[in-house]
């Protein structure tokens, strides 16, 4: 076994705080990793503080992870010691699946199990990037190639595959009008990927100061959705839109701006219902609202290298590890642009 340091919870009203664990030792297929950053993602207070009713304690959280490899077993062949490394929201899934076949394997029949909180339906508790190191099957670390600003990179993880990945489902190109709703963690990877792709993006903000930082992003219109006359000059027009906000809140006035045949996809995971849909507003344009959840192995590779090639990285601000309550609470007030990254050299301090 390894002898690991992190911070973890161990109740949903404690803060996280240091926490000393053991690691396995790396196995014939497995990659120990050195994590120099993690990101903080809003799933990571949703689970330290069990609004989703599902948290295995005690609970490391942290599924952004970038670092160096240190150690690998016998039989990996996709990477060697120093090498950078990256790891996502899973750590495994049954690889037998049609999903698991089709490299899909977030929607794994049996249940992906996740970097932290286990098996999506139960087992053993697994702890993620709030951590000095982890190690992790050969077939679950993604390869980094991007030159620099690592810690940028490692909201990527989360947050660019989470919107890479319907983008890519639903054909998101050059001559397209796409919507992104929120300029949040999620929202902001949306705006630079779908502008990378070649689409002419459009924000929604309910926060009319949040205007110079998405054309600075990339949006090509930003719009105020409290306002109606903002909103109805958009009417029937989108080929896409993509919502990230992570708050119930009314789908209506957005999924009236799609064309007919066209998509609105949900990210965003909000502890309670979104108000339900009208229904005369799908059936009459034949328009879809799809949910979609982060992406496979592959994808998510494929995520970083286009990432890296049209140099992509997230907004990030740089936090120690004991910050990390102080930060949950202000990613509440949503006071950070746009994410939170632990520096992982700050654990050694702490």
């Amino acid at each position: 076994m390894i002898e690991a340091k992190g911070y973890a919870t161990h109740s949903p009203d404690s803060p996280l705080q240091p926490y000393d664990f053991q690691r396995r030792s790396p196995g014939a297929s497995d990659v120990q990793i050195e994590i120099l950053y993690c990101g903080v993602c809003h799933s990571d207070l949703h689970t330290a503080r069990n609004e989703w009713h599902n948290t295995l304690y005690p609970s490391v959280p942290g599924h952004e992870i970038v670092g160096r490899v240190v150690a690998v077993g016998t039989a990996v062949k996709g990477f060697k010691v120093g090498d950078l490394a990256g790891v996502g929201c899973m750590v495994d899934s049954c690889r037998s699946c049609p999903s698991c076949g089709e490299g899909l394997e977030q929607y794994c029949e049996n249940g992906f199990t996740g970097t932290y909180n286990g098996p999506v339906f139960g087992g053993e508790n697994t702890l993620g990037g709030y951590s000095d190191s982890i190690v992790v099957d050969e077939e679950f670390v993604l390869r980094i190639s991007h030159s620099g600003n690592l810690a940028a990179v490692a909201p990527l993880l989360c947050a660019g595959i989470t919107t890479y990945s319907p983008l890519r489902q639903w054909k998101v190109g050059p001559g397209q009008k796409v919507g992104v709703v929120g300029l949040g963690g999620l929202g902001h990877m949306a705006v630079k990927i779908a502008k990378a792709m070649g689409a002419h993006v459009v924000l929604f903000t309910t926060s009319p100061g949040k205007r110079e930082d998405a054309l600075r992003l990339g949006a090509a219109e930003v719009v105020v959705s409290k306002d109606p006359q903002e909103m109805n000059t958009h009417l029937n027009s989108f080929d896409f839109i993509l919502d990230t906000v992570a708050a119930p809140h009314d789908l209506n006035a957005f999924l009236a701006l799609l064309k007919r045949d066209c998509t609105m996809t949900l990210v965003g995971a909000p502890d309670s219902p979104h108000p339900s849909p009208d229904v005369f507003g799908l059936i009459f344009k034949r328009r879809r609202l799809a949910g979609s959840l982060i992406g496979g192995i592959a994808e998510t590779q494929e995520m970083l290298d286009f990432c890296a090639e049209h140099g992509i990285v997230s907004e990030i601000e740089m936090i120690d590890i004991k910050d990390i309550n102080e930060a949950y609470e202000r990613m509440l007030r949503s006071d950070v642009k746009y994410r939170f990254v632990i520096d992982m050299a700050s654990l050694k301090a702490a």
